[in-house]
C-alpha cells in the first residue's frame, strides 16, 4: 500500500482492528442466514506526510449505497451545531441572495434547510440515495454524484463556481483525497471560502477514540497533513477552530493561495500545539495498539461481570464506531440484548458482525436494563438527557471511551 497522499511506500501500523464488516451495513432479518463480509481494518502511518490512512479494502460507492442508513438529523445537538454554523459562516462571509453555497455530502439536508430558509441559493452533492431524496423532500437541490475533480469540473461549465464550500465529516471519507482536493479547488470563486470539519487526530490519539476507526474513514487527519495536502493543489489555511464535535473535531477555513485575505494567528497556534505533542515524529503513534486492547479487555470484562450478576445490559446509539469497538470485542447479544436508537432506518434491523438487535427506545424502557451503554459517547450527555427515566427503575449509564465509566 502506497500513502493517497505522497505516494510514499506504507510501512508503519498504527494499529490492526483484525476483520470486520463495514460499520453502517446493517443487517435486515433476512440477511442473517447469510455469510457476512468482513474486511480488514488495518490502518497505517505515513512517514513522510503522517497522513495516517487504511486502504480502501472496500470500495467507497459500495459503502456509500442507496442503502446508506445514516441519517444526519436524528441527532438534536447536530443540527444545532449546523444551524450555528450556518449563522456564524453567513454574517462572516457576507453571504447572501447573490450568493452560492455548495455543501459536499449533504445528507439529509440537515445543514442546508437553515441555508435555504435564509434565500442564499445553494446545493447539496450527495451520492446515497436514501438521504438525498429525504432532502429533496425539505425542498433542497440534491445531485446524486461523488464529488471529485471530474464532477467540478462538470458542474462550473453549468452552473459556475460556489462562494463556499463546505464539507462536513466527508474529507475523511474519500479514498482519492488529492482529487477530492482538486475538485474543491475547481469549484470554488475566486474569492470563495472552503470550510471542512473532521475529527482531529490529536484527539484521537490522546483520548483513545480507537472506536471512529472504520472503513467509512479513510483518513486520520491532524492539521499539519491538511495543509500540505490543500497546499498541494493551490489551497491555503487561513483559519482553524477546534470544535467539541465527535469527541473534538477541527473546521479548516480554507481559500485560494492567491487571495488576500490574511492568516488568522489560530493556525499557527494550533501547528505549534501539534508538533508540541510530537505529531512530526514516530513515537506520538506508538503504543495506540496497546491502549485500545486495554479498552476492549475492560468492556468485556465489565459485560461479563454484569451477565454473571443476572444484570441486564442494553446499548444506546447504533453508531458506526459503536460496531468497530463491539466487534473489535467479539461482543454479541449474550452480553448486550439489543441497541436502542433514534432512528428508524435503522430499528428493526442488526448491527453488522455482532448481530445484536436495534429498537425503538421504547422498546429499551420496556427491557429496564440493569446497564445502558452508550456507545456514541461523543453524545453520553444528550442521550443521558433524553433517557433519563432509566435511573427511575435503577438502570445506570456506561461508556468505554476515554476509558470505562459507569455515569
Amino acid at each position: 500500500m502506497k500513502c493517497r497522499h505522497c505516494q510514499t511506500d506504507l510501512r508503519d501500523v498504527f494499529i490492526d482492528l483484525g476483520a470486520a464488516p463495514p460499520s453502517n451495513a446493517f443487517l435486515r432479518p433476512e440477511d442473517l442466514d447469510r455469510p457476512e463480509p468482513h474486511v480488514p481494518l488495518k490502518v497505517f502511518t505515513c512517514h513522510a506526510c503522517r497522513l495516517v490512512q487504511i486502504d480502501e479494502v472496500q470500495r467507497h460507492d459500495e459503502i456509500f449505497s442507496n442503502d446508506y442508513v445514516y441519517f444526519s438529523s436524528y441527532s438534536s445537538s447536530w443540527l444545532a451545531h449546523a444551524r450555528a454554523y450556518v449563522d456564524r459562516v453567513t454574517e462572516r462571509l457576507g453571504l447572501g441572495p447573490r450568493s452560492f453555497v455548495m455543501e459536499i455530502a449533504s445528507n439529509d439536508g440537515y445543514l442546508l434547510q437553515n441555508v435555504r430558509e435564509r434565500g442564499i441559493p445553494c446545493v447539496g452533492i450527495e451520492p446515497t440515495g436514501s438521504t438525498a431524496a429525504v432532502a429533496r423532500g425539505k425542498g433542497i437541490e440534491s445531485i446524486e454524484r461523488f464529488f471529485g475533480h471530474d464532477f467540478a469540473r462538470e458542474f462550473v461549465q453549468q452552473r459556475g463556481r460556489a462562494d463556499l464550500i463546505l464539507g462536513n465529516n466527508v474529507y475523511a471519507h474519500v479514498p482519492d483525497i488529492n482529487d477530492f482536493t482538486a475538485g474543491l479547488k475547481a469549484a470554488l470563486a475566486p474569492a470563495g471560502t472552503i470550510t471542512l470539519e473532521f475529527p482531529h487526530l490529536l484527539r484521537l490519539v490522546e483520548e483513545n477514540q480507537y472506536d471512529t476507526i472504520y472503513h467509512e474513514h479513510y483518513s486520520y487527519l491532524s492539521l499539519g497533513t491538511v495543509r500540505r495536502i490543500l497546499a498541494m493543489q493551490g489551497l491555503t489555511v487561513w483559519d482553524v477552530e477546534q470544535l467539541p464535535t465527535h469527541g473534538g473535531s477541527l473546521r479548516v477555513w480554507a481559500q485560494h493561495a492567491t487571495h488576500d485575505r490574511p492568516v488568522e494567528p489560530s493556525v499557527a497556534a494550533l501547528l505549534a500545539k501539534e508538533a508540541a505533542a510530537g505529531m512530526e515524529g514516530d513515537a506520538f503513534y506508538a503504543g495506540f495498539q496497546a491502549r485500545a486492547e486495554r479498552i476492549k479487555d475492560d468492556l468485556v470484562a465489565f459485560l461479563i461481570e454484569q451477565k454473571r450478576a443476572g444484570r441486564t445490559v442494553a446499548a444506546y446509539g447504533a453508531a458506526a464506531k459503536g460496531n468497530t469497538m463491539l466487534n473489535h470485542a467479539g461482543v454479541r447479544p449474550d452480553l448486550i440484548r439489543c441497541v436502542a436508537d433514534a432512528s428508524p432506518h435503522k430499528q428493526g434491523r442488526f448491527m453488522p458482525g455482532s448481530r445484536i438487535p436495534v429498537v425503538s427506545a421504547d422498546e429499551l424502557r420496556a427491557l429496564r436494563p440493569d446497564v445502558v451503554l452508550i456507545l456514541p459517547w461523543n453524545l453520553r450527555d444528550e442521550i443521558a438527557t433524553q433517557l433519563a427515566d432509566v435511573r427511575s427503575w435503577g438502570g445506570r449509564f456506561a461508556v468505554a471511551i476515554p476509558s470505562l465509566q459507569l455515569l
